[in-house]
């Protein structure tokens, strides 16, 4: 394991490249990334928690057709002008904040060589520094500190960190799963053994599951460079923390953090939906009156008697 480093997390890297191919049609012409999740798009939620953890330099990794995340991020000096004209300084500060985030830089992948290669397209931007990798689909919610809970184990510890949580068993297969042993003196904060990426309920060494967010040594780049592709054909991240977990090179060893708070799954339709509403419920403005009515409807005939009637797309 490495030693304890109080270097600085200054950057985040949000792979972005994707097709979506769950949420065609929605995503043929709009990045699944700006799909709104109640009044904002996915990606705004990542760099908010991103800017509340005091990282302001963030790099997409991004490929064809998503102009529109670049377009987010940046000023709109017209639509401003015009609220600014209509004294709505709500709509103004609302417009203006996704700029105001910090630097968003975009660099395109290229090719979908998989999650391993999203990350090594950030190395001349992060330099020999760690950073901070925040995948889309896992939204935090804004009262948790798990980015910033991840950022303090590596200055305690060193070495890289990824983010844990307790999922049932029947689930573990979809995800990357940590063999793990406690630390001494720490009660959510454990060590790597072992990964294994998407295994079978019995071959699954334990019911952690590895999900969205890692604190990175800068020496992964190195590792990622020499990662043969693994599962369908990509280079993995999973692949090259498993070779740091059990490296005794500076910058070697994997932490994990057990998060316990409240994420929100927008990884495909079903979970994309139920995090709206649990979103929404939660929204400062529309919350109450969204709350009131989703009890309403969810006991009325309509709802009741939708079997009967189902859409079908």
């Amino acid at each position: 394991m490495s030693v304890a480093s109080n270097e600085p997390v200054l950057k985040a890297v949000i792979p972005a490249a994707g097709l979506g191919t769950r949420f065609l049609p929605a995503s043929k012409a709009i990045p699944k990334e700006m799909l709104p999740v109640v009044d904002k798009p996915a990606i705004q939620y990542v760099v908010e928690e991103a800017a509340r953890a005091g990282i302001d330099d963030v790099l997409m990794i991004t490929g064809r057709n998503k102009a529109a995340l670049e377009d987010h991020f940046d000023r709109h000096w017209e639509l401003e002008a015009a609220l600014e004209r209509k004294l709505d300084d709500e709509k103004l500060r609302r417009v203006r904040k996704s700029a105001d985030l910090g630097n968003v830089h975009f660099v395109r992948q290229g090719e979908p060589l998989g999650l391993g290669h999203a990350v090594l397209c950030a190395k001349a931007h992060v330099g020999n520094a760690p950073f901070a990798v925040l995948l889309g689909d896992d939204l935090i919610d804004e009262t948790d500190s798990l980015l910033q809970d991840m950022i303090a184990a590596r200055m305690r510890h060193g070495g890289s960190v990824v983010a844990l949580m307790e999922v049932p068993q029947d689930q573990i297969h979809l995800y990357g799963c940590a063999a793990v042993e406690p630390i001494d003196g720490e009660t959510d904060v454990v060590r790597v053994t072992s990964m294994v990426e998407k295994p079978a309920a019995a071959d699954a060494p334990s019911n952690l599951a590895v999900i969205g967010r890692y604190v990175l040594d800068p020496s992964i780049f190195d590792v990622l460079e020499t990662t043969a592709p693994g599962r369908g054909g990509e280079i993995q991240l999973t692949d090259a923390l498993l070779t740091q977990a059990t490296s005794d090179q500076p910058g070697g060893g994997v932490l994990g953090v057990i998060f316990r708070g409240n994420r929100y799954d927008t990884g495909d339709r079903l979970d994309y939906m139920k995090a709206v509403v649990r979103l929404a419920v939660r929204h400062g403005e529309i919350g109450s009156d969204f709350r009131e009515w989703l009890l309403e409807w969810a006991g009325s005939d309509e709802c009741n008697g939708l079997e009967q009637h189902q859409l079908t797309h």
